[in-house]
C-alpha cells in the first residue's frame, strides 16, 4: 500500500499520524513533484483561492500520483460537481469549504460515496484506472481511499462543531482560522474570539475520535497545535515557499557582496 496516496494516506490521517502538506496556487505541476521528492505527505491544490481548472488540476493529480504524495483538493464549494470533478480525476481527498451545518456535513458525504452516497458512478477515468477497475471494484477501492475533510471556518460552525464532525463520514476537520478572523470582525492573527473557537473544534474534534488539520502559522504555532491536539499541518503555500527563499536568498547574496573588500581600480 503506498501511504502517501489513496487508502494509505486516509488510514494514516485519521489514524491522526503527524503529516505535513501545503497548499498549491500556481497550477503547474512542478511544486507537487518537488514537495513530494523532498517527503511532503500531501499538498493540497487550491481551486476555491487560486486560478486553477478541471484540465490543471487533473494534471497536477497525475503529477502527484508520478511523486507518490497524497492529491488532496480545496475544492470551490460544497456542491455535488465540484467534488465529483476532482474525485474522478484522481484526488486523493477533497477539503469543503464552509461545511457549516450537519445537513451540508451529509450532503458532502453523500457526493464523495458510491455505496451509501450518490456520486455520480463512472470507471472510465483516472480513479477507475480508465476502465480497468471493475464497477465492483472501482466502487469499493474509492469508497475507502477517499479523503473527506470538512472546513471549519464560520462561527455557526463552531456552534454545532460536534455534531458535525460527527457525521459518519466527515474523515476530519479543517480550521479555517483566517476565514474565522475574518468572520469575527477581528483585526489580526491571535485575536482571542479565534483561539477560543480553535480551542472548541479540536476539543469536538477529540471528543467525536476525529483528527484535526490546521494551517501552522510557524514551528512554535505548530508545536503548540499539536499540544492541544491536531495532527495534520499544511505548511505555507508553493507560493509562499519560493517567497520566503528569495527573501533569503537575495538577502544573503547581497550581504555577502557587500561586505566583500573594494579593490580600487588602477589609476
Amino acid at each position: 500500500m503506498d501511504l502517501r496516496s489513496g487508502a494509505g494516506f486516509r488510514q494514516r490521517f485519521v489514524e491522526c499520524e503527524t503529516l505535513f502538506g501545503t497548499f498549491l496556487k500556481t497550477p503547474t505541476t512542478h511544486a507537487s513533484e518537488i514537495l513530494g521528492s523532498v517527503g511532503f505527505d500531501f499538498v493540497v491544490i487550491d481551486e476555491e483561492h487560486a486560478p486553477f481548472n478541471r484540465e490543471t488540476t487533473d494534471r497536477i493529480l497525475l503529477a502527484c500520483r508520478a511523486s507518490g504524495i497524497a492529491g488532496i483538493v480545496r475544492v470551490q464549494g460544497p456542491e455535488a460537481p465540484f467534488i465529483l470533478s476532482v474525485l474522478d480525476c484522481g484526488a486523493t481527498g477533497v477539503l469543503v469549504p464552509h461545511v457549516d451545518s450537519v445537513a451540508k456535513a451529509k450532503a458532502v458525504v453523500s457526493a464523495c460515496r458510491y455505496a451509501t452516497g450518490s456520486r455520480g458512478f463512472s470507471n472510465t477515468t483516472r480513479a477507475g484506472q480508465f476502465g480497468k477497475a471493475t464497477l465492483a471494484e472501482h466502487v469499493s477501492e474509492q469508497d475507502q481511499a477517499v479523503t473527506v475533510i470538512a472546513m471549519i471556518e464560520d462561527p455557526w460552525a463552531v456552534d454545532e462543531v460536534e455534531q458535525i464532525l460527527s457525521v459518519d463520514g466527515i474523515d476530519g476537520a479543517f480550521i479555517g482560522r483566517g476565514d474565522l478572523t475574518v468572520a469575527y470582525r477581528q483585526a489580526g492573527q491571535g485575536a482571542s474570539l479565534v483561539t477560543e473557537a480553535t480551542d472548541k473544534i479540536i476539543s469536538a474534534a477529540r471528543k467525536v475520535g476525529k483528527p484535526v488539520c490546521i494551517l501552522a502559522s510557524s514551528q512554535e504555532d505548530a508545536m503548540e497545535l499539536s499540544q492541544k491536539g491536531a495532527s495534520a499541518f499544511i505548511l505555507s503555500s508553493d507560493q509562499g515557499l519560493m517567497r520566503q527563499a528569495a527573501i533569503q536568498t537575495l538577502a544573503g547574496y547581497g550581504q555577502s557582496l557587500a561586505s566583500k573588500t573594494t579593490v580600487p581600480a588602477n589609476s
